[in-house]
């Protein structure tokens, strides 16, 4: 299929870092840039020790690197106290010395990520790809689902996200609530404002899917968490269209599996 959403960039045939959390943005991204022509051979994720980090993504990190095993991708990680301080330290170590043109990020509508990522790449002579930057949200939203991405929500932290969307599956029909909740409260349907974190299960890009073998719920009067505390990969049963409503919270026969423990940091190119 031919996404329209990427058509802005002149620049073709670069090799590229994906800064890659996990979440459904930066799957779709990475997704794109590859559609674009480019090469992404490796995945950058940065770990911020305070879940409060302004720039990154923080739930369920250790999945990461069993989401790179599965597209074949080489992982970089780097450490980040979680201030903003920390966070462009830990972004520039991340990317200092690596082989590669440029970044593809997950930024939407964040002005904040996005003036601090491009000060830290254009300091490192880096381009920054993002195909989603100030893309309309609805229209993103239908093209991730039509691409065959299939993610699950692992935090909320808006009025309208009760503890029964946790483990949910950003299915059409989860879509169409969050547009109604939208409708009324205000939120972005992509979580653009912190209204909730998403982990991706399954990807054009993915060799095997990624199925939760355990997990737990933390609920709050401000919202909730999903933590993932094992996952594996496991052999494909079906194609993914999007249309599947069921929780992605399921356990299968195991080919792969995670529980957890740090990553351990590679090299890229």
């Amino acid at each position: 299929m031919r996404h329209v959403i990427s058509e802005q960039y002149e620049y073709i045939g670069m090799i590229l870092a994906s800064l890659y959390s996990g979440g459904k943005d930066s799957a779709f991204s990475l997704y794109l840039a590859e559609q674009m022509g480019h090469e992404v051979p490796c995945v950058v994720n940065i770990m911020p020790e305070d879940e409060a980090s302004w720039i990154f993504h923080t739930p369920n990190l250790g999945v990461v690197p069993l989401m790179a095993e599965s597209m074949g991708k080489r992982l970089i990680t780097a450490p980040s106290t979680g201030s903003e301080e920390g966070d462009m330290t830990g972004l520039r170590e991340a990317l200092e010395g690596l082989d590669v043109d440029g970044v593809v990020t997950g930024a939407v509508w964040s002005d904040y990520q996005w003036d601090r990522m491009n000060l830290v790449c254009g300091d490192l002579g880096l381009k920054v790809v993002s195909p989603l930057w100030r893309k309309d949200q609805d229209m993103v939203m239908d093209e991730l689902l039509a691409s065959g991405i299939r993610a699950i929500i692992v935090g909320c932290y808006a009025e309208g996200l009760g503890e029964e969307w946790l483990g949910r599956e950003i299915d059409r029909s989860a879509a169409e609530e969050l547009r109604m909740i939208r409708a009324k409260t205000g939120i972005s349907i992509l979580g653009e404002g912190g209204e909730y974190e998403s982990m991706t299960v399954d990807s054009p890009l993915y060799r095997l899917p990624l199925s939760i073998d355990s997990s737990r719920r933390e609920w709050s009067r401000s919202g909730g968490t999903l933590r993932v505390e094992s996952a594996s990969l496991v052999p494909r049963t079906g194609p993914s269209d999007g249309t599947s409503g069921a929780s992605a919270c399921w356990r299968r026969p195991r080919s792969r599996t995670w529980t957890s423990r740090p990553p351990r940091t590679s090299a890229c190119g």
